[in-house]
């Protein structure tokens, strides 16, 4: 979001500086050019021909038939049976209890009366030969199908996912150069990840804008835009004066504090997103009214309130399972792949400690990494009351604005189990968020100009950019085979193994989740975890505690800004350099480790997990 003192965000009245993008350009080049190694090709025919193999199978143990010969109940039947094998879930009660909605989600075409002959055929299978079955068939997929063993036809198409895989992990290494280095500005580089994607082969000219467009990006445009109205309309200063005026001594650590203090467990209840949005103008007024006449700017401040927003908000997703989308990804899995169920006080019990833990931390890395120039808030807290006091009272069009955000923040809250049950279908924290800024349009709060010079659009596209490279790391088995590898790394050293399954696990999680958005960092890194852990220690604590520590590294985004929202949302202020977020997240992301590898030796150990032996 842009303001006053500031036009455009850090970067963006840059050109491209060649050393730079040449170095990520050429690391892009010699990736694509080096030969392919075995583990990739494996990745590669598992994408490419797997799923024709895996339904195959199923077609010919179930109906004595290929898939393509079978009925549309019966293929129906073994797409269903195929999608919860890839999800880990072996039980023939897993796959009795897919509903309809489910079944959509997964892509599968679906009609009543099929689901009706699939729900009386599975059900009459032995539970013993449900789960031999879906054994067999997982290992077809990943371990016993071989390019060697192909036909001409299906070589291809294994080269050529192969060749996907490749041209995205060396994606990885320019996006990550790019986006280190400021080599071009930053929405080019999303810019850069479509055209990839299209010319390559991996998206055609029809698909590429779906994949920049997805709710996640809607929901950043949107917040965007209410911040905005909260800028215009002089709400985030009566904000600013609820949270901060009782302060007796209100400096820059205290401030700080007190953020980390709000938002860190709000971000447990509430859109992570929505905070960060939120509390963007509460940091940019506090800042602008910061400046006076000896100190017309201070970058140390400025950046200082704006990490802490985005910081603050990371570590505390998970404390709650409603905290983020990991969250409930690995809650899922371990109950679909072991049956392993964990309520919402449990999972607190579990999770608050982390928080308590790192909200210290946070801010003492926060303080010590940046150096402000004005420490004292007193004044510029002085000039936002002046300035509220000058508005008197609440005008109807501040209330209208609060109204609207309120109703926003009530429809994030609800619309997976509320509203999903009274309109019947989900709306997405996305299109609630552009229908508020369209409100606010309607209800004459802002006009369109406003949006138009207070929203960075750039990093709408950037984000939206970062959504595409996470879906093209995960469709394509990128982000399969990277986890993978990593694994490899760590076996030799003795950490793939016993308890150091716990940190080859958040290791894994903590590298993809900074790649892509936390949820789908999860979707794709959870079954990886919870199949290493499952080899080792089936029945015991080692799998539920591989879940929880998954999703907790699922947060650690610390690092770039494409991590997750709140990064991108901050960094619309204008503020940021890429490098800032490193300063406190490099720490930070060592510090997260260190604390989850510890509380599931010691604390969550001594807690158990529903009389399962100890790991």
């Amino acid at each position: 979001m842009t303001n006053g003192n500031r036009a455009k965000a850090t970067g963006y009245d840059k050109y491209v500086n060649y050393k730079t993008f040449l170095i990520a350009a050429a690391a892009f080049i010699i990736l694509t050019l080096i030969p392919v190694s075995k583990s990739m090709l494996d990745v590669g025919v598992e994408y490419g021909v797997g799923k024709k193999y895996a339904l195959n199978f199923i077609s010919q143990e179930l109906f004595h038939k290929k898939y393509s010969e079978v009925e549309q109940w019966q293929a129906m039947t073994a797409q269903i049976l195929e999608a919860n094998m890839m999800q880990g879930a072996f039980d023939r009660e897993r796959a009795l209890r897919r509903d309809e909605s489910w079944i959509k989600k997964n892509n599968i075409p679906v009609q009543s009366d099929h689901l009706e002959k699939f729900y009386k055929f599975i059900g009459g299978i032995d539970e013993k030969d449900y789960s031999h079955l879906m054994r067999e068939a997982y290992d077809l997929r990943h371990d016993k199908l071989k390019f060697s063993d192909l036909s001409d036809k299906d070589k291809e198409k294994a080269l050529k996912a192969t060749r996907f895989i490749k041209i995205s992990v060396a994606m990885v290494a320019f996006v990550i150069i790019c986006f280190v280095t400021e080599a071009m500005p930053l929405p080019g580089v999303a810019f850069c990840v479509g055209m990839v994607l299209v010319l390559s082969g991996i998206a055609n000219r029809d698909n590429v804008a779906s994949l920049f467009w997805s709710d996640s990006v809607w929901f950043i445009m949107g917040s965007l835009m209410f911040a905005a109205a909260f800028v215009k309309t002089g709400v985030d200063k009566r904000i600013c004066i609820l949270l901060f005026k009782y302060l007796a001594k209100p400096n820059i650590k205290a401030i700080t504090g007190i953020m980390i203090l709000l938002l860190a467990p709000l971000a447990g209840l509430m859109s992570d997103h929505a905070l960060a949005a939120m509390f963007l103008p509460i940091g940019i007024a506090l800042y602008i009214n910061s400046l006076n006449g000896l100190v017309k700017e201070d970058n140390e401040l400025a950046k200082m309130l704006m990490i802490t927003i985005c910081m603050a908000v990371n570590i505390g997703g998970f404390g709650t399972p409603s905290g983020g989308a990991r969250n409930v990804v690995m809650m899922a899995y371990m109950e679909d792949m072991f049956g392993l169920r964990i309520g919402y006080a449990e999972w607190i019990l579990y999770a608050f400690p982390f928080l308590l833990v790192m909200m210290p931390f946070l801010w003492v890395m926060i303080n010590w990494r940046f150096k402000p120039k004005i420490t004292d808030l007193g004044p510029a807290l002085d000039i936002v009351k002046q300035d509220v006091a000058k508005m008197g009272r609440w005008r109807l069009k501040q209330i209208v604005a609060v109204v609207i955000f309120l109703t926003m923040l009530f429809c994030w809250i609800t619309e997976d189990n509320l509203l999903n049950s009274l309109l019947g279908f989900r709306l997405g924290i996305g299109v609630i968020s552009v229908a508020g800024a369209l409100c606010y349009l309607i209800f004459g709060i802002v006009n369109w100009r406003d949006y138009h010079e207070r929203v960075d659009w750039g990093v709408v596209w950037l984000y939206a950019g970062a959504i595409a490279f996470g879906k093209m790391l995960t469709s394509t088995g990128a982000a399969y085979w990277l986890s993978r590898s990593i694994v490899d790394v760590l076996t030799p050293l003795g950490v793939a193994s016993g308890k150091g399954l716990i940190i080859a696990g958040v290791l894994i999680t903590t590298f993809m989740t900074n790649l892509m958005a936390d949820g789908p960092a999860a979707a794709a890194v959870g079954p990886i975890t919870l199949n290493m852990a499952a080899i080792e220690g089936l029945g015991t604590t080692l799998v539920p505690f591989m879940g929880l520590a998954t999703a907790c590294a699922a947060s650690y985004a610390y690092l770039l800004i494409i991590g997750t929202p709140p990064n991108a949302i901050v960094y619309s202020s204008g503020y940021l350099e890429p490098k800032d977020f490193l300063r406190v997240g490099i720490p930070c992301v060592i510090f997260a480790i260190i604390l989850v590898i510890l509380m599931s030796i010691f604390y969550w150990a001594l807690l158990g997990f529903h009389g399962l032996p100890a790991m």
